[in-house]
């Protein structure tokens, strides 16, 4: 069977589509794990992440994808989530569905998964509480843990949806916070985001939420569990920083609007938009930042084209007047390496 490649000079020229988000900038498309110790609250926070995206309401200020969710709560009986409901909101949406009993790994678990899928096609988020209540009974090797990860990983990619695993701390500090988690290094390279919720003093009410992943940046938000056991947001070390697709939009279209177009290589263009380097627009960054936001460029009446000319990439920018903004999506984006 021959392998289907690209070249690195067409990679380069074509515009990237940032991973679909259940929660913006936080929960992606695929297998997550989020680990905590027991009795932290980790069961309350995968209870109302899946309320509040049935819901389509925001998580700490990060605007949600709405569509079913899926809470297998394997630890809890039906009626400990219904007083759990009751007291993290007034009512719950019928997009919110409740198991608790399901097969596990391997044997039943993915078909089950996959057939609510299908019953209910606009599911988003599938959360599994306890990663353990679903793993067949092996011993914990590297290879054990790689591979159960795996067909859950697979499992989310196929269907487009994230899958949330909740699961344990070590009881044993460590410098890294992820090194802690339960089982071997396997489980943290298989999935594509690991979360720790961890609390400043036992019983303390204050925790810390370490994210890390493939496609999020490392960010830390303090958190504080209120009357009605629902974590809230003290702050976020990501708040400072302004997302991507806004920054490049806003410095392109600033820029073009006292000449309209701009052609010239990745160099030229950091040059001009970020002369004195205070945006860190490396002429290394500025075409994938270009490539990473096409879209948000194009509604921002800002057409794109990227092309290489006698061996040298070239960027060429235009922004649509009044009259043509009407097709200006129709424009196609990049021209490709011939």
């Amino acid at each position: 069977m021959k392998l289907n490649t690209i070249d690195g000079a067409s990679l380069m020229s074509q515009p990237l589509h940032p991973p679909n988000f259940v929660v913006d900038t936080l929960l992606s498309q695929g297998l997550h794990i989020l680990a905590g110790s027991p009795k932290v609250g980790k069961s309350w926070l995968a209870l109302w992440l899946a309320v509040t995206v049935a819901k389509g309401e925001p998580v700490w200020n990060m605007a949600t994808r709405q569509g079913t969710t899926l809470y297998l709560c394997l630890e809890d009986s039906v009626l400990r989530i219904q007083n759990r409901l009751f007291e993290i909101a007034e009512d719950a949406p019928d997009s919110v569905h409740f198991c608790t009993e399901c097969a596990p790994i391997g044997q039943g678990l993915e078909k089950q998964i996959e057939n609510f899928s299908m019953e209910h096609p606009g599911t988003v988020l599938v959360i599994i509480d306890t990663l353990q209540m679903v793993r067949p009974i092996h011993d914990t090797t590297y290879a054990n843990d790689y591979r159960d990860l795996s067909v859950l990983k697979r499992l989310a990619d196929r269907l487009g949806l994230a899958i949330l695993l909740i699961h344990h701390l070590r009881k044993e500090k460590a410098e890294d916070v992820f090194h802690r988690i339960s089982g071997t290094t396997a489980i943290s390279g298989a999935v594509d985001s690991s979360f720790t919720l961890v609390e400043e003093r036992r019983g303390s009410g204050r925790a810390k939420l370490t994210c890390i992943g493939r496609d999020i940046e490392y960010r830390e938000l303090e958190l504080e569990r209120n009357a009605d056991n629902v974590w809230e947001l003290l702050s976020d070390s990501r708040t400072q920083l302004e997302r991507l697709e806004e920054r490049i939009v806003f410095l392109l279209s600033g820029f073009l609007k006292s000449q309209g177009e701009f052609i010239g290589t990745p160099t030229e263009l950091s040059q001009r938009i970020d002369p004195d380097g205070q945006e860190g627009i490396t002429p290394k960054k500025v075409s994938r930042m270009i490539l990473q936001s096409v879209e948000a460029l194009r509604k921002g009446g800002v057409s794109v084209v990227i092309r290489r000319s006698n061996g040298k990439r070239i960027i060429q920018l235009r922004r649509a007047d009044s009259d043509d903004m009407e097709g200006a999506g129709e424009i196609v984006p990049t021209d490709p390496v011939s």
